[in-house]
C-alpha cells in the first residue's frame, strides 16, 4: 500500500499486482452503506470503490474529506456507475439496486423498465 498526498489530500494505493478481479471489478472489500433510520444498505463492490491510475498503481475512489469535513459523505459519479439509482421527489426518498455488475450487466445494456427499485 502506498499513501500518496496531492495538495494535502490523501489518497490511498496500491500495487495493481496483489489486488484479484472478479466479476464486480477489484477484488476489495465490500463497502456497506446503511441508511440511517431505515435497515436498507447500499453495497459498494471493487468496480465502484477502486479506479486503475496506471499500469501498476490502484487507488481507492473515494477523497478523504480532511479534518473537519462539510457533509459526512459524498458520493460520486464513480460510485454510480452501473448502479440503478430512483429519486422519488414527491416522498423524498432514495431507492436503488445492488450493482448491475452483480446481475452480470451494465447501465448501457439495459432498456427501460427491468428492475423495480421499490
Amino acid at each position: 500500500m502506498v499513501l500518496l498526498v496531492i495538495d494535502s489530500a490523501k489518497i490511498i494505493c496500491f500495487n495493481s499486482s496483489f489486488v484479484g478481479s472478479t466479476h464486480v471489478g477489484a477484488a476489495a472489500p465490500e463497502i456497506h452503506l446503511y441508511l440511517p433510520g431505515t435497515n436498507r444498505m447500499w453495497k459498494i463492490f471493487g468496480a465502484n470503490s477502486m479506479v486503475r491510475v496506471g499500469k501498476h498503481a490502484m487507488c481507492l475512489a473515494f477523497v478523504d474529506g480532511g479534518v473537519n469535513p462539510k457533509t459526512s459523505i459524498v458520493i460520486g459519479a464513480y460510485q454510480l456507475e452501473d448502479n440503478l439509482l430512483q429519486f422519488d421527489l414527491a416522498k423524498s426518498r432514495l431507492g436503488f439496486s445492488l450493482s448491475l455488475l452483480a446481475r452480470q450487466t451494465t447501465c448501457s445494456n439495459l432498456t427501460a423498465n427491468v428492475f423495480n427499485l421499490n
